[in-house]
C-alpha cells in the first residue's frame, strides 16, 4: 500500500502509471498483486498467477501481470471472478508500443506478430477491455474500465504497453472526475 500510496500522491510528473496508481487509490485498493516480472511492479509477491488473481481481499482489488505468460496463466481465476461478480482490475503489461505493425515475433507471445491472442481470451470473462497504446486516450481507457468494474461489479482486463507508463503526458494532468459508482 505504502508504494501504490506514494505512487499516487506524487503529483511532480504527470505519467500514465501515477494517474492508474491514483485511480486505484481512489477507489479503495489497498494491495496490488503481483508476480515479479520483467517489468510489473513488485507489490504483494505471488508465487504464480493464480494468486496474484485472488486480488480482491476486500472491496475492488488489482492483479498485475506479465503479457501472454502471465496474463493466459491468470485467465482462469479471472472468470471465476467474473463467475463470483467481483470487481478486479486485471493489469497486464503489452509490450512496446513500437512493436505493433513491425511483423516481429516478440518475447512474451505465442509465436506470432498479432498481439490479440490475449485480449480475444479476456473478452468472455471481463465486463470491459482497455488496451492502451498510446498516451492521448489512455486517461479516458483507464477510466471507463475502472468506472465499469464498480458498476457492473466484474473484473475488467486493462493493459498497457511496457514503455507508456513513466512518460509524462499532459491529459494525465487534469484533475479526474471522481468515481461516484455503487455495484449494482
Amino acid at each position: 500500500m505504502l508504494v501504490l500510496a506514494t505512487l499516487a500522491a506524487c503529483p511532480s510528473k504527470a505519467t500514465l502509471g501515477r494517474h492508474l496508481a491514483q485511480r486505484l487509490v481512489q477507489i479503495g485498493v489497498n494491495d496490488v498483486f503481483s508476480v515479479p516480472g520483467d517489468f510489473n511492479l513488485n507489490l504483494v509477491g505471488c508465487c504464480n498467477e493464480r494468486n496474484a488473481g485472488y486480488a480482491r481481499s476486500r472491496g475492488v482489488g488489482a492483479c498485475v501481470v506479465t503479457f501472454t505468460v502471465g496474463g493466459l496463466s491468470v485467465l482462469n481465476v479471472i472468470a471465476g471472478v467474473y463467475s463470483e461478480n467481483l470487481q478486479v482490475i486485471c493489469i497486464v503489461d503489452r509490450p512496446n508500443s513500437n512493436g505493433y505493425g513491425t511483423n516481429r515475433v516478440l518475447r512474451h507471445t505465442i509465436g506470432l506478430p498479432d498481439f490479440s491472442q490475449e485480449l480475444c481470451c479476456f473478452q468472455t470473462v471481463t465486463c470491459f477491455q482497455a488496451v492502451v497504446n498510446n498516451l492521448v486516450d489512455a486517461q479516458e481507457l483507464i477510466d471507463t474500465a475502472i468506472s465499469t468494474a464498480l458498476k457492473e461489479s466484474k473484473p475488467v482486463y486493462v493493459s498497457v504497453s511496457c514503455n507508456l507508463s513513466a512518460i509524462p503526458h499532459h491529459t494525465f494532468s487534469r484533475e479526474p472526475i471522481l468515481f461516484n459508482i455503487s455495484p449494482r
